[in-house]
């Protein structure tokens, strides 16, 4: 098959899905019920990470953990290690994700990371000890492990179990969730601060409850993944075939013999075989499917990320987007939001943390219409629109602080003009960058290389927000407004990579993004091997000849809809 007769028979096989699957939007989300409430279950571990994330501003802001943790909180340099070691733990989590994904499935990696999480928060606990700072450490690092793991596995499971129309919206929960998170863990701050009073009176339970709380959210994830379902697309990979065509049915709340479900299973199944054959021809000593080949294999997949201009680009793109989603500056503000709006002229732990909770209530706002329409609008136009916001807003506030930060009382009303601009800076973020970097990582790449091709875009995303974490207390304290200029030129650069560098995936299958990124048939010897296993498992007969490609008027979603009104 010749690659312009390839590219036809993609364009084929995406044309007669479209014609079955129903438009993508909010009324998706309705129709794909199951699949919904699946991704939003293991998005617990979504909420997880965005309370790791937020919780320990807080913290940092209460007078009796200060007392407690002495140097540890009045040096910068101190504060930024007790802060980012929580990143320093995810960018470890996110090396060795990729491998317990394909080793032991999606499903029992999630199960395996919450076990991690739990222990690290209670090691977090004794540090009302006299183990103090050393527990707060050795805790953030082993939760971040589990977070950072987490933080590419669900977004994975998710796009792997979602049907193209909602597959964007589902993996943008992971934001959502996160918001979530963050924003009940800065009012349980708000509210616990008081506990004891909030001078030289308050206890050790205003920080130790906010640290401990996560465990219920935590212990839930655990113990409800043992009920969900495997990934019906690493059921294929791994030789349960029957599996996966019945969690396929289940999942899109259709029967094994729909259209629908025997063209989306073919194209699954064509995709896995290829990438097995080619396996099989340039590495045959690791294709007899021992533990230990499986296991060579993970390394010979990490490696063939390097080694193709199509994967190349697309290690550029996922790494690259989220060095910039680190770089709009959302984690300096949101793990140091106290201390910067008191840098604003806000007077008063209360009001700072106030003004902190307010960051959480607008970011899941704005969230919500992200998830809802990413699938509608695409992802570059809200990633750029997202930029150029987020850029205005950061040199307002330079602008704003540069000219006042040495008399904020006599300009009381400058200071919240900036906190003002803050807010609607974390607008910017919840509705663009936040949920799409992560759904640009989870969907670029093939089935064999996703787990490790996410994990090394969600490594790039910890390793670069555990360097801001890390500098931002220094940074504010050595340039000060200027931290808010360099934020600002950053993701204005973002924007621009975005606008020239990315080719929109709204609407593609999984399989398709190989023909977008030009990995599919780009040698003689792959187009031949993919024609024959299309022709072997009845994909090309389908999409050439068969009532699929003829086009089907009434969309799979009529059916499901007949079939819960019958219920």
């Amino acid at each position: 098959m010749a690659p312009g007769a390839a590219a036809q028979f993609d364009t084929a096989a995406l044309q007669a899905r479209q014609a079955l699957q129903g438009k993508a939007g909010p009324m998706a989300l309705v129709t794909n019920a199951k699949v919904f409430g699946i991704a939003c279950f293991a998005c617990l571990g979504g909420l997880l990470y965005g309370y790791n994330q937020g919780v320990f501003s807080g913290v940092l802001a209460m007078h009796n953990f200060n007392a407690h943790m002495g140097v540890w909180t009045t040096n910068q340099t101190n504060k930024g290690w007790l802060t980012s070691i929580l990143e320093l733990g995810a960018w470890v989590g996110t090396i060795y994700s990729g491998f317990l994904a394909e080793i032991f499935s999606r499903k029992y990696a999630i199960l395996m990371n919450t076990c991690i999480f739990i222990i690290g928060v209670v090691i977090q606990a004794t540090a009302v000890t006299s183990a103090g700072h050393s527990s707060i450490l050795a805790g953030r690092f082993i939760t971040g492990m589990g977070v950072g793991s987490l933080s590419m596995i669900v977004p994975m499971y998710n796009a792997e179990c979602a049907p193209p129309e909602v597959r964007g919206a589902l993996v943008g929960l992971q934001q959502l969730a996160i918001t979530t998170g963050i924003m009940f863990s800065f009012w349980i701050d708000y509210g616990t601060n008081y506990i004891g009073g909030t001078g030289s009176t308050q206890t050790e339970a205003s920080w130790l409850v906010p640290l401990c709380l996560q465990l219920a959210p935590a212990l839930l994830l655990g113990a409800g993944i043992l009920f969900m379902p495997f990934s019906p697309r690493w059921l294929e990979h791994h030789g349960r075939e029957a599996e996966a065509r019945k969690t396929l049915a289940s999942l899109r709340g259709l029967s094994q013999d729909h259209e629908l479900i025997e063209l989306e299973y073919a194209e699954i199944k064509a995709q896995s075989l290829f990438e097995k054959r080619t396996v099989a021809e340039h590495f045959p000593h690791l294709a007899d499917g021992s533990s230990l080949s499986v296991i060579k294999l993970q390394f010979v997949a990490v490696a063939s990320l390097f080694k193709s201009k199509p994967m190349l680009r697309r290690v550029g793109l996922a790494t690259v987007t989220m060095f910039f989603q680190q770089w709009t500056g959302i984690n300096a503000i949101l793990y140091y939001a106290p201390q910067i709006f008191k840098g604003l002229g806000l007077s008063g732990n209360t009001i700072s943390l106030l003004a902190t909770g307010v960051v959480g209530i607008v970011m899941w706002l704005a969230t919500i219409p992200a998830v809802m329409y990413v699938d509608k609008l695409g992802r570059k136009p809200i990633l750029v629109s997202g930029a150029i916001g987020m850029g205005v807003c950061h040199l307002i506030v330079a602008g704003i602080m540069g000219s006042f930060e040495n008399d904020w009382p006599a300009h009381a009303g400058a200071g919240w003009a900036a906190v003002v601009m803050v807010w609607i800076f974390v607008i910017f973020f919840g509705y663009s960058w936040g949920p799409c970097a992560w759904i640009i990582i989870a969907e670029i790449w093939p089935i064999s290389q996703r787990p490790y091709g996410i994990a090394l875009g969600a490594s790039s995303n910890w390793m670069n927000n555990f360097i801001v974490g890390q500098v931002t207390p220094d940074m504010f304290t050595g340039i000060t407004y200027g931290t808010f200029i360099l934020f600002g030129v950053l993701i204005m650069m973002g924007g621009g990579f975005i606008w020239f560098f990315f080719p929109e995936t709204k609407g593609l299958s999984l399989e398709e993004m190989d023909v977008l990124f030009g990995s599919v048939g780009v040698a003689a010897a792959d187009a031949e091997r993919m024609r024959e296993i299309n022709r072997e498992v009845g994909l090309d007969n389908a999409v050439r000849h068969g009532s699929i490609a003829a086009g089907i008027e009434k969309p799979a979603l009529d059916e499901k809809a007949d079939r819960r009104s019958s219920e």
